[in-house]
């Protein structure tokens, strides 16, 4: 690997630092697959989301706020009512980038095609 792509390449893995970090925890992996299962409009408030966590609601608030920092999720206030979503499609373009470009680079590495 050259040093201009083992650069760009950290540039990316710094870029998706947040991210990763986000999605690399169990209970937020619980958390984000609860608001893809739920049909909830225009979210889900943060009872709900420990109703089918089984978590504490200081966990929830707190996951949620890591989750939220790393732009995989977002708030929607009504009124004093606050409804969490996903709203992570440009991070996870950012993620797709960074795995296409180490696939590339190890697939240089390898010297092969796979």
């Amino acid at each position: 690997m050259d040093q201009d792509s083992s650069m760009s390449l950290l540039r990316e893995f710094k870029g998706n630092r947040k991210l990763l970090n986000a999605i690399g925890d169990e209970t937020r992996q619980a958390i984000i697959i609860t608001l893809m299962q739920g049909t909830w409009s225009p979210g889900m408030r943060v009872g709900e989301i420990t109703e089918h966590t089984n978590l504490s609601r200081p966990a929830v608030s707190h996951q949620l706020k890591i989750l939220k920092e790393a732009k995989v999720i977002n708030v929607r206030k009504q009124g004093t009512m606050n409804f969490y979503y996903l709203d992570a499609i440009s991070e996870l373009k950012e993620l797709k980038a960074l795995i296409e470009h180490f696939i590339r680079d190890c697939k240089q590495q390898e010297g092969g095609d796979h």
